[in-house]
């Protein structure tokens, strides 16, 4: 008798279900779709008590979460259930239950593996344990996905077409129209109009944003305010160039729609005349304050590392031509959005700030303590190196051990049968890539041991770095700059410069054994090949 207790129990199979249900719609009912769900999952697993199949207690239960993500969290209950080793096999009533995108179901299809969890769908009537199942599983979610992404583009289609016949399809609401609640029509808002075709007639006069959007704000004007569906109001707020320029260049108050880059008559009535149109925008077109900004036409060695210590704002790379000459400057944002009187910093000269952070790297690479810190960060970025691929040699030498362990067993079993032999040749093929995995990482330590970084290295190499600046083309002057340069601060009184020590090591790794007088070598090839 206790035999077969034994038995019973080491045949026991623990079954978690797993419900969905795309929308909350009817969640709140007595019986929903969740419970049908459950109900039927229930019942086949009661029909298979004889495999000593049992249904586990604990509900994983997503309503109202879309397929077509694995955001979901009874889903993750789920698998944290499953690495827990506490769940044997997973019920579903229908396969696209757990995913309806092919990807993430072979994602999860690998955690089941790995936990040797199998897989069935109760309508369906397979599982994840046969060759068959497997097949006729990715048929399914071929179609599945297949489905969803008709959907997407019936929906996309819906859109563009609706767009063409001039409908106004959702988003935020542009100032000066209202939505009709019955027809879903855009419909003037009079006094927001008032607004509207005053900032283009303003415009049309100033020429500027900024002073367009300083007349508003003066008089108490704001951007558009609403009411959300929950009737929570959001208040307007004040105006800038930016947003100035926004409406300047929204054809809708053209009485048009766009939809990528084609533009079609909308149902929706016009708010500014076309010649009005006209007339701003051949301003516009001359106007260096256009809302476009030139960011990329020049080099930026500071691009991105750079901010207004009066603000607090990022400053961004512009320029001008005078006379066709180009003079470039690093601009607060602030300054360009609220007018250059709200900051003192304003802008600065690109050339000089540039000179400025390049001079003070200089004089840091001569320091005895700059090569002293950057030896130490070095050794240490090879040290955490060496023990990282240390760690993996020994998980890679324990994995190929217990495969080889599992071939062993399995030879030894005496079974002959497809399943066995496939399962051995699946295992070799496992140790194959084990023993190429451990190729690599010891080959990988072989030249960190061969390649270690001396101070003399680091000294030679920052050495080598200032002849060689000025040959460097404006990308690798700035790769350069971003490696080593954490943040520069513009003051009124002068800069902050945070220099990014941690950056030097792989520098240096550059630079190391570099021959700045050998003939024939380009500087790309130098420091440049990875820019």
């Amino acid at each position: 008798m206790s035999i077969n207790s034994q038995t019973l129990s080491h045949t026991r199979v623990r079954c978690a279900i797993y419900t969905r249900k795309s929308t909350e719609e009817g969640l709140d009912m007595e019986y929903n779709s969740l419970d049908a769900q459950r109900e039927a999952a229930e019942a086949y697993i009661a029909s298979q008590r004889h495999e000593g199949w049992v249904a586990l207690s604990e509900l994983y239960d997503d309503g109202g979460f879309t397929g077509g993500n694995m955001e979901r969290p009874a889903l993750h209950r789920l698998i944290q259930d499953i690495e827990a080793g506490r769940v044997d096999m997973v019920v579903c009533y229908k396969v696209d239950r757990l995913s309806r995108s092919l990807l993430d179901f072979a994602r999860l299809i690998e955690v089941f593996d790995r936990n040797n969890v199998s897989f069935v769908s109760v309508t369906q009537q397979f599982n994840t344990t046969t060759s068959m199942g497997r097949l006729i599983l990715n048929i399914l979610l071929s179609f599945a996905q297949f489905e969803r992404e008709m959907i997407s583009d019936r929906v996309r289609d819906k859109i563009a077409g609706a767009k063409r016949k001039g409908k106004f399809c959702g988003g935020s609401l542009p100032l000066g129209y209202d939505v009709d609640s019955q027809t879903h029509k855009l419909i003037v808002n009079s006094a927001e109009a008032e607004t509207v075709r005053h900032i283009f007639k303003r415009y049309s006069e100033l020429g500027s944003g900024l002073s367009v959007a300083r007349e508003l704000n003066a008089r108490g004007i704001t951007r558009k305010s609403w009411t959300t569906k929950k009737g929570i109001t959001r208040p307007g707020k004040p105006w800038n160039g930016t947003y100035i320029y926004n409406v300047l260049n929204n054809r809708i108050y053209l009485g048009e729609t766009k939809h990528k880059d084609k533009t079609y008559p909308g149902e929706h009535d016009a708010i500014v005349s076309k010649p009005l149109w006209d007339k701003v925008h051949a301003i516009i077109e001359h106007n260096p304050e256009n809302g476009r900004r030139k960011h990329d036409a020049a080099p930026a060695l500071l691009k991105g590392i750079v901010r207004c210590g009066h603000c607090g704002y990022a400053m961004y790379n512009t320029y001008t031509k005078r006379h066709g000459k180009v003079y470039r400057y690093y601009v607060c944002v602030k300054a360009a959005k609220s007018g250059y009187d709200s900051c003192p910093v304003k802008s600065v000269a690109a050339g000089e700030i540039e000179q400025a952070v390049i001079g003070q790297l200089r004089a840091v690479f001569e320091t005895p303590e700059m090569t002293a810190q950057t030896y130490m960060q070095a050794r240490a970025h090879e040290q955490q190196e060496m023990e990282r691929l240390k760690e993996e040699n020994t998980q890679s030498e324990t994995n190929l051990a217990q495969l080889r362990a599992k071939v062993s067993e399995l030879a030894s079993s005496g079974k002959q049968d497809d399943d066995t032999q496939s399962e051995i040749r699946g295992l070799g093929g496992q140790i194959e890539k084990t023993l190429l995995k451990l190729t690599d990482i010891n080959r990988e330590l072989a030249m960190l041991e061969s390649q270690r970084i001396t101070q003399t290295d680091i000294s030679d190499a920052l050495n080598k770095l200032d002849p060689i600046w000025e040959e460097l083309f404006p990308a690798e002057q700035m790769r350069v700059v971003q490696l080593l340069v954490e943040g520069v601060t513009v003051n009124c009184d002068g800069l902050d410069v945070r220099i990014r020590t941690d950056g030097l090591h792989s520098l240096v790794s550059e630079l190391k054994g570099m021959d700045i007088e050998q003939p024939g070598i380009g500087v790309e090839h130098k420091i440049g090949s990875k820019a």
